[in-house]
């Protein structure tokens, strides 16, 4: 108990020596170098969306949520029409801003709650927690209109165009988020 106008002893902690302040200064670099280290694991540095790994991994919280709470699930996969040819006529960086504006529309263009990622090349999902017979017409026409903004103030000599697929999730015929995976690319004919 302190008492005022009275000495008290320090514990351990309270005179820490300079190089043991240095040393847990060291230790807390790491471990900020690590955490950051697993977060660029886990995301596509292009588009700054999660990979397929950290798609994969958040998607799986997500499907948990939904199972315990008895919600249903849609995953979502796009892919850009004509990449390919962006890439070959104009370049692989502008084969890069086409990326990136498309996966910025999808930021914009969903849920906080839904879970969006790169998987690979012009290839994206998204996870949409808690939604079921999703109207992909009106999702593509939201998302068009996002696009054609874009498109209108890039003045590119092409436009970025999409298609679009769904599943709805089912714990029955998918046990995991890799076999919703699946069952998209077989979708997209890979």
């Amino acid at each position: 108990m302190l008492i005022p106008g009275k000495p008290h002893k320090t514990g351990v902690c309270a005179g820490t020596s300079q190089q043991e302040r240095e040393l847990l200064r060291d230790l807390a670099r790491k471990a900020e170098q690590e955490l950051i280290g697993v977060q660029m694991a886990s995301m596509d540095e292009l588009t700054l969306l999660p990979n397929r790994h950290g798609f994969i991994a958040l998607a799986k919280l997500g499907l948990e949520a939904c199972m315990q709470l008895e919600r249903p699930a849609t995953l979502l996969f796009f892919n850009l029409d004509e990449f390919k040819r962006i890439n070959y006529l104009y370049g692989r960086a502008e084969g890069d801003n086409a990326l990136k504006t498309y996966a910025d529309v999808l930021r914009i263009g969903f849920r906080e709650s839904d879970v969006i990622g790169r998987l690979e090349g012009a290839t994206f999902v998204a996870l949409l927690t808690g939604s079921c017979g999703v109207d992909i017409t009106a999702i593509r026409a939201r998302l068009e209109e996002m696009l054609d903004e874009r498109n209108a103030t890039a003045h590119r000599s092409y436009d970025i165009r999409f298609s679009i697929g769904q599943i709805e999730y089912d714990p029955v015929d998918h046990d995991s988020v890799e076999a919703l995976l699946v069952e998209a690319e077989t979708v997209l004919g890979r």
